[in-house]
């Protein structure tokens, strides 16, 4: 899928207009569930498929079996492996307004026969749905699967990837189990989501890298628990609660309170805010409540969920088809509002990255004012085709920083009449700003730039740079703010008199620092061209540019030749060095400022150039991927000792890998290699191939 299906629905063909919605639908839901790349709000997607609904509900006879509004969701992606779920994971039907929910409150207790129903009532989490099975051993239950929801029927295996989550049991003991009143195989299902702060530092993380930042914490868990690498899934510190038990494809206790609480004592993390209702006010209130407090909640919600709490009245009520009748999930209404771009500014952010903003006339979204919106890039303004002067639709989502949704063209609202571009020269320092091919963004590439003086200090006092101990946050920050330093070449002009004006410090803090920046010059060529904190060009890389190039002048000489395809060329001859690399390498050099930098680094006494280095032969063009735990060496030596022979070290496995070295404890990845016909060598035998055998 391509593009999105123009909308057409003006068509007074009720035929026409159900197809057309239906194509809608689907290519959305591809865009979220396979890609997770969203182009649409919730409430955007819900409109749509209400909409679909209601004309279907008034002609039935053009209902059809593969209609979006007849399944649970999109397809499993591809990637992984397919599994079969015990019984199926359906979605619920949804309420809007108190008196939707009070019209299925009514219906459930006219089909129950009862006045009196109780009702569990849970936060809807906005993360990824999941089933996790329990097995039986050693007088324990053992974790043995973890499968996302696909479409309801078939979801991915992702076991790998959830036994990196902290917050799920690997093992729970018999008597853990006997207090639970759990056997020992059952069925766990919750939600996967990725906390508030966690999702802050992982985009400050990724914009500090140069990446492309999440857009909100519900993407960046599904991403997490989809990528083929566990180390990944780990460091997004994602979490999961638990909301379901079946024991043998079945509910496990009577009541779904119960099952909760077994779910707790077992182990399992269970959102604490629940509320037990007795009457249709007592739940209305929970709900009330939790709305008044959404937006401090640690985590991302969209509604509550309401469920019955007697699971023998689940059997009774049944299913409509697709969802089922003794649960409705109450969704909250979008945090959105309407109001006019009186201006489009662009900010500079820690990386270099320009980011335009919408100047808004205030306005209030879920309590709050708000008067900035993001626009992310260029491309996405020429998507909205948003002008200056237009009234928008603003959306903001818990702490997610407020973004535009669609320009709003009505008699009342008249569009604006200025075109907004980006501009060619940094607003803050007025250093070039370019866009690399095929990127979305617009960046800086001066490293003097004040907007990025912070973030680029710390890259190079960092350990695996300049090593110098003590630079840290605290101290960069007064620097900073007392203009003491405006670029990495300002730390070897700092003195005894100029630290002590710092709080905190004092003459032998002071002269401990002064010490460590003295060290630093010391350090090899390879190090310098790391901490300039080029665009791409991480450890490994500069390692192989300073063996290339012995030196800062022919590295400087080759990236900035006249003729920009032979200059990228000779880059590329470096190991490593695609057309991404090399286009940044340039564009950094063809800066005149970050010249100027580099000269005052060679005055400060940084080494500028260091030894060429040869690289064996015996090992080229092989590729090798590493898995488990070597005896002899640590994965970083193995790696370095393949490389210096000529080969080439790979994260994953592929048809093109030539050989999976597998330690102790390998893991999925020698599946991968066997499943594919790799090669499968030892430790011994690599030092064969080394010739240290």
């Amino acid at each position: 899928m391509s593009a999105a299906p123009k909308d057409r629905r003006s068509n007074n063909n009720v035929q026409s207009t159900i197809d057309e919605l239906r194509d809608r639908i689907r290519y959305h839901e591809h865009r979220y569930y396979v890609l997770d790349s969203p182009e649409i709000s919730d409430a955007d997607y819900d409109g749509l498929m209400n909409e679909l609904k209601a004309l279907e509900t008034a002609n039935p006879d053009l209902v059809t079996p593969d209609s979006p509004t007849q399944r649970v969701g999109g397809k499993p992606r591809e990637g992984f492996v397919k599994v079969q779920h015990s019984t199926p994971m359906l979605s619920l039907d949804n309420a809007y307004n108190q008196e939707e929910l009070r019209e299925w409150a009514r219906r459930v207790e006219e089909l129950a026969g009862k006045s009196a129903v109780e009702y569990v009532c849970e936060l809807k989490l906005d993360g990824l749905s999941m089933a996790l099975r329990y097995v039986p051993e050693d007088h324990s239950s053992k974790f043995s699967s973890a499968t996302t929801r696909g479409d309801g029927s078939i979801g991915e295996d992702v076991t790998s990837n959830l036994r990196t989550v902290r917050s799920v049991p690997l093992s729970i003991p018999a008597a853990t189990l006997k207090k639970a009143g759990l056997h020992g195989a059952f069925e766990v299902r919750g939600e996967v989501i990725m906390p508030t702060r966690s999702f802050e530092q992982m985009n400050e993380e990724r914009e500090r890298r140069g990446l492309s930042k999440f857009a909100n914490p519900r993407n960046a868990a599904a991403g997490a628990v989809r990528v083929l690498e566990p180390n990944i899934t780990a460091q997004r510190r994602l979490d999961f609660y638990s909301y379901f038990l079946l024991d043998g494809g079945r509910v496990a206790f009577d009541q779904q309170w119960e099952a909760l609480d077994a779910l707790s004592r077992a182990g399992f993390k269970v959102n604490p805010r629940r509320k037990l209702a007795r009457s249709f006010d007592e739940m209305w209130r929970f709900i009330s409540d939790v709305e008044a407090e959404r937006d401090s909640l640690p985590y991302e919600i969209d509604g509550v969920v309401v469920k019955i709490n007697s699971t023998s009245l689940w059997q009774r009520l049944g299913f409509t088809g697709k969802a089922p009748r003794w649960a409705i999930a109450y969704k909250f209404a979008a945090r959105s509002g309407v109001t006019r771009i009186e201006d489009i500014l662009v900010q500079v952010g820690r990386t270099g990255k320009l980011t335009p903003v919408a100047a808004l006339a205030p306005v209030s979204i879920g309590g709050t004012t708000v008067t900035r919106a993001t626009l992310h890039n260029q491309d996405e303004i020429e998507r909205l085709g948003v002008r200056i002067g237009d009234h928008v639709m603003v959306e903001r989502g818990g702490d997610v920083i407020p973004k535009v949704v669609k320009v709003v063209e009505d008699k009342q609202h008249r569009r604006g009449t200025r075109e907004f571009h980006m501009p060619t020269q940094c607003p803050v320092c007025g250093g070039h700003v370019v866009r690399t091919e095929g990127e979305a963004d617009h960046r800086c590439v001066n490293a003097n730039c004040p907007a990025q003086v912070r973030e680029r200090i710390l890259h190079w006092a960092s350990r695996g740079v300049m090593n110098i101990e003590g630079v840290g946050d605290a101290l960069v920050d007064q620097l900073a703010e007392r203009k003491l330093v405006h670029n990495v070449g300002d730390v070897y002009d700092l003195t005894q008199d100029k630290l002590l004006t710092l709080e905190r410090m004092g003459k032998k803090s002071a002269q401990n620092i002064l010490s460590e920046i003295d060290k630093s010059r010391q350090l090899p060529f390879e190090r310098v061209i790391f901490g300039l904190g080029i665009r791409f060009v991480g450890e490994r890389t500069a390692e192989f540019l300073a063996e290339h190039f012995g030196s800062m002048d022919a590295l400087i000489e080759a990236a900035t030749l006249g003729d920009e395809d032979e200059a990228r060329e000779k880059l590329q001859e470096v190991q490593e060095v695609g057309p991404r690399i090399a286009a940044s390498i340039r564009e950094f050099f063809l800066e005149e400022k970050n010249i100027k930098l580099i000269e005052r680094l060679r005055a400060a006494g940084l080494q500028m150039s260091g030894k060429k280095k040869v690289r064996g032969t015996q090992l080229a063009g092989k590729t090798f991927v590493l898995t488990g735990t070597l005896e002899r060496y640590s994965r970083d030596e193995a790696k370095r000792r393949i490389e210096d022979a000529g080969g080439k070290v790979s994260g994953s496995v592929s048809k093109k890998t030539d050989y999976v070295v597998a330690g102790a404890e390998a893991g999925s990845k020698l599946d991968k290699a066997r499943e594919l016909g790799v090669a499968v060598i030892d430790e011994k035998q690599l030092e064969g191939l080394l010739g240290q055998g």
